[in-house]
């Protein structure tokens, strides 16, 4: 009988790979169905050669790339351990399976459009499915490539409870120590006052933090209640991956608008979503992530959403926008503006 391992392993390769080529057919099938309705040929040479075209490219890049790639990682650990910052899988998905889905989805406008010579003809609402599931098919990807060093059987630890118990050790480790060096070298004790040699705004900020008011924040350890509160770290990462993409997700929706798909606005909601899907070639604790985050989508969806609102009216939520702006400005601003005096709350003083 298979062991769990083995089990788990068959069924997370089967599922990125269908996440992998399920969505270059279900586009170019797409792009052939609408190429064949709109050349108003009765046979349907133009249909089958299409398709076959898209089999064959996903067979040409599962030979050549997916296969080995794959091999490579299983049997060469000391490459894998090599790669730091970056996922192979998911950039293999993002670059050979999303960047032509997303070309051919818009191909299959403009080819209505050439061929009848007016954007009249395009039917009233976008099909959303292809586009859906080429998102879906990433989100899945990140879901597994996140979820592989988790095991699906038995109880995990949240990433709370091991935050807690680590700064538990570092506390009593601290108290433990302090206790040592009084005991080898008693100094009476100091008042408590400000010294300007050991202020900094950084460890002044953090110092203050704690001293804020605040709602305690209840726990439950048994009980009904306990029961509803638990938390696992594998359920949090089907949930912040749907939540991390929901901005991408909507300005994707946007393109199905007939006002958007049906003018040129299409290219850079099509374009710009699929540079803010780049970050997912990130490792999920990559120091850089936070500023790609930024870079890649929140900055320029801020001009294409305002572009949109300006040229076309509501038709993407000025709720989007306002997020875009506010994360944009609250990077900006805790990050590096806080670091000049001028945006500083503490002051020095000067005698």
């Amino acid at each position: 009988m298979a062991s769990g391992k083995l089990v788990k392993l068959l069924v997370f390769e089967l599922l990125e790979f269908a996440a992998f080529s399920v969505p270059t057919l279900v586009v170019m099938e797409q792009f052939a169905t609408a190429y064949q309705r709109t050349s108003n040929i009765a046979w349907r040479t133009h249909y089958w050669l299409i398709v076959s075209c898209s089999i064959a490219y996903v067979a040409l890049v599962t030979l050549l790339v997916w296969i080995p790639v794959k091999v490579l990682l299983y049997k060469k650990h000391h490459l894998y351990q090599k790669i730091k910052g970056w996922r192979p899988v998911t950039m293999m998905c993002v670059v050979l399976t999303t960047l032509p889905s997303f070309s051919f989805s818009i191909a299959v406008t403009e080819v209505q459009k050439s061929i009848n010579g007016s954007a009249d003809v395009l039917p009233d609402t976008l099909p959303d499915l292809a586009v859906s599931l080429v998102v879906t098919s990433l989100i899945v990807v990140d879901i597994i490539e996140k979820l592989r060093i988790y095991p699906l059987r038995g109880k995990q630890k949240s990433n709370e409870d091991r935050h807690n118990h680590k700064t538990t050790l570092q506390q009593i480790r601290t108290v433990t120590d302090q206790g040592r060096q009084n005991e080898d070298s008693p100094v009476p004790p100091q008042p408590a006052g400000r010294t300007e040699a050991s202020w900094s705004p950084g460890a002044e900020t953090q110092s203050a933090a704690p001293g804020l008011a605040g709602p305690q924040e209840p726990s439950f350890h048994s009980g009904v209640l306990g029961m509803l509160a638990r938390r696992d770290v594998r359920a949090d990462i089907f949930l912040w991956a749907f939540l991390l993409w929901s901005d991408t997700i909507e300005m994707v929706r946007v393109a199905g608008h007939p006002a958007v798909y049906k003018s040129r606005w299409l290219y850079p909601v099509y374009i710009f979503s699929y540079i803010s899907l780049l970050r997912l070639i990130l490792t999920p604790q990559n120091p850089l992530l936070g500023f790609l985050g930024v870079l890649l989508q929140d900055l320029p969806f801020i001009f294409v959403r305002l572009s949109l609102i300006i040229a076309l009216g509501t038709v993407t939520p000025v709720l989007g926008l306002c997020k875009n702006i506010l994360v944009t400005l609250s990077y900006v601003y805790f990050n590096y503006l806080t670091k000049f005096r001028v945006f500083s709350t503490f002051e020095v003083s000067s005698f």
